[in-house]
């Protein structure tokens, strides 16, 4: 069923939003030029990540002023239209959580948010949520350990129940607790095959798939001697080889778009964390803009 609705979506975005990606773009919309077209997607979709910061109290974000690719901050109005009958199902640890928490401050007033906050919250819990006027679903999916991802996306296959956008992540309970890129660079292998199973063959169906990318930890502010001993900028370094080796990501030939939560998180810097590891809010939403702008973009 969320295979037809992203179809249907898809539809919806071509003939709503054709003229204003073209614009978005600067390109003729003459046939003939439908492959420059095509060149300039591509090339937009890379420089999604290319944000400046406001070192202020709380950060800001904006792209930088020298792209020429004018993404568009979304407004919540425009973003509940883009999802619009969605389900978005997001799996991993806390990086995932708050993903989801600045999609729903999106999507949401900040009364209705602080209503639902302390349940997302909950301590090693999934969580859920309908949105009924705007038709949209999101489930965060506890899961900090790849296995318990793997085992997700078994069940989606099992069920061919599949999300319209699929937000996975994981990594930092590898680091601190098995402590072995190989371990961690075998699993995600193993992540990527069962991702790519679930696109037909077709290539015409599938779900918008993010993978996030772990974070820049700051070791002096991480909150235990066990964290400062084993999640180490060198661990860090590793795991994030395992992730390029691997080829989670769609550069990589992988089916994921990567989310880059460390480009974001080392751009906002370690005044936008406590506690080395969970930043600001400002990341995640730049992170959740950036990801609303790849499937208007990929849509095309």
């Amino acid at each position: 069923m969320g295979r037809w609705r992203l179809s249907r979506r898809k539809l919806l975005f071509l003939s709503l939003l054709c003229t204003s990606l073209l614009l978005f773009l600067h390109l003729p919309t003459s046939p003939h030029h439908f492959s420059s077209f095509s060149q300039s997607s591509s090339l937009c979709l890379s420089r999604l990540h290319r944000i400046s910061w406001t070192h202020s109290s709380p950060p800001a974000w904006s792209w930088d002023k020298s792209e020429t690719c004018h993404f568009r901050r979304f407004s919540g109005k425009y973003a509940s239209e883009i999802l619009r009958d969605a389900w978005i199902l997001a799996a991993g640890d806390s990086q995932a959580r708050l993903v989801v928490l600045a999609l729903l401050r999106l999507l949401m007033e900040p009364s209705e948010v602080s209503t639902i906050e302390p349940d997302l919250f909950r301590r090693h819990s999934d969580y859920q949520i309908t949105l009924p006027d705007k038709g949209i679903k999101v489930d965060f999916i506890w899961a900090p350990y790849e296995s318990n991802i793997t085992q997700l996306l078994r069940d989606i296959r099992l069920t061919r129940r599949y999300p319209d956008v699929l937000i996975l992540g994981s990594g930092l309970w590898h680091m601190l607790h098995i402590t072995n890129p190989a371990l961690y660079g075998t699993v995600l292998a193993e992540i990527k095959q069962m991702a790519e199973s679930l696109v037909e063959p077709s290539g015409s169906l599938h779900s918008h798939m993010f993978w996030l990318g772990l974070p820049k930890l700051i070791n002096s502010k991480l909150n235990t001697e066990e964290k400062k001993e084993k999640m180490t900028g060198n661990m860090l370094e590793a795991y994030n080889k395992e992730v390029n080796w691997r080829g989670m990501s769609k550069e990589s030939g992988g089916p994921f778009t990567l989310l880059d939560i460390g480009l974001l998180t080392r751009g906002c810097g370690p005044l936008c964390t406590l506690d080395g590891m969970h930043y600001d809010g400002a990341v995640y939403d730049a992170a959740v803009n950036i990801m609303l702008n790849s499937m208007l973009i990929d849509s095309q």
